[in-house]
């Protein structure tokens, strides 16, 4: 049975979902056309808008679950083809679970760390200047596993001294993190500029572009060359595994937990706050340039300054609509990754504008950030006046 707050999650996806569907049907030329006539014959109007409404979700669906319209007579060629989109989305889904993940473990330790974009555009640099530079001699699987491990682990290893930064400064001088991490995010950006700039990345004269990365340190397809698939995927999995642990299971993971709840009576308990700062800052800066390194290291091959996107922004989203916690994470990442996944068909397909996933994405924050209109829509009680009003029958008795 569903808790209240996933209940509050569900139903914000759900009226995302029910108002991006009028927005779909009001940019649908037909549907205007439609509805310039609309008294006369009313039915024109809401099966155009259910034609188009129905079209851009089925689109979506194909793009990022499964395309059934390739099945024809069967076998295992089709078949891989027709589940390639739900690859896809896994593949999307994989940075933003890891940057997700360090989000979520400073929300729950009580840091507002709002730098994942910067510590994954770090990750991101590293894992590809170590990735077409420290070459290892020789072409067996030990070098292709010895470079891969070496162009990760620097990147977890640069991502966390970033957002260590952040963390220093607020266990030292108790500087606000949202401030610093937003200024690492600007100081990384440029930084990045700057660099593809100078010989050490720069490989085109006319292009800000770094080397491709080397066969050895790219991570191995998971399902072979039919499927984006790598395997990324399962090592962010193993990480929300991780994650959880280190939350739920560990001594470490409670004095994160304390601080976040309580901070002055984790202080006053013998708990070191400052010492949790900085830990907190570095895990999720270690995630986070994880998931920009599986993006130069399984997808894309050559970085460049936009090869970050807005991964670390919109691992704020997925974070919160997960609750901040592992298993909810990796759900909305796949929502997320099935958004992003789907929207090239469903703009070709379906004829709706790719920004409507922007859309949905942006109304799902405003719903989830604010739960009183999410139960003024559905008519939920609410949790605080029913209790209220449980004490005071109590009492009456």
């Amino acid at each position: 049975m569903l808790t209240g707050s996933w209940l509050l999650t569900l139903l914000a996806i759900v009226a995302a979902l029910v108002i991006s569907s009028v927005l779909i049907a009001v940019a649908d030329a037909d549907v205007r056309a439609s509805a310039g006539y609309f008294f006369a014959r009313p039915a024109d109007l809401l099966s155009a808008a259910w034609s188009s409404i129905a079209g851009t979700y089925v689109a979506l669906f194909r793009g990022s679950v499964f395309d059934y319209t390739v099945l024809t007579g069967g076998g295992v060629a089709e078949l891989g083809r027709a589940i390639s989109p739900l690859t896809k989305t896994m593949v999307e889904a994989t940075p933003l679970i890891l940057a997700a993940l360090g989000i979520g473990v400073g929300f729950r330790s009580g840091l507002f760390n709002i730098g994942a974009q910067g510590q994954v555009l770090m990750g991101a640099a590293t894992a590809s200047l170590v990735g077409f530079t420290f070459v290892p001699p020789g072409t067996g699987p030990f070098s292709s596993l010895l470079h891969l491990v070496l162009a990760l682990g620097a990147a977890v290893l640069v991502g966390g001294l970033w957002a260590g930064i952040a963390g220093i400064l607020k266990a030292r001088t108790g500087a606000n993190e949202v401030i610093v991490t937003i200024m690492l995010n600007w100081i990384a950006t440029y930084l990045v500029a700057y660099l593809l700039t100078t010989a050490v990345y720069r490989v085109q004269a006319n292009r800000p572009i770094a080397p491709h990365v080397a066969e050895t340190a790219e991570l191995p397809s998971l399902l072979g060359g039919w499927s984006p698939l790598h395997w990324g995927f399962p090592l962010a999995l193993l990480a929300a595994l991780g994650v959880w642990w280190l939350m739920e299971r560990s001594t470490i993971g409670f004095q994160f937990r304390a601080v976040g709840a309580n901070m002055h009576a984790a202080r006053t308990a013998g708990i070191s706050v400052n010492r949790v700062f900085v830990l907190v800052m570095v895990t999720a800066g270690m995630l986070a340039g994880a998931g920009g390194a599986m993006q130069i290291l399984g997808v894309e091959g050559t970085f460049r300054a936009s090869s970050a996107g807005t991964i670390g922004f919109d691992a704020i989203t997925v974070a919160l609509l997960g609750r901040n916690r592992s298993g909810g994470i990796v759900a909305a990442a796949m929502l997320f990754g099935a958004l992003r996944a789907g929207a090239a068909l469903m703009q070709t397909v379906a004829d709706t504008p790719v920004d409507i996933i922007l859309v949905i994405q942006a109304v799902i924050v405003l719903f989830i950030a604010a739960p009183p209109l999410v139960r003024t829509l559905f008519r939920l009680p609410d949790p605080q006046r029913t209790r209220v009003a449980a004490r005071a029958k109590e009492a009456t008795r």
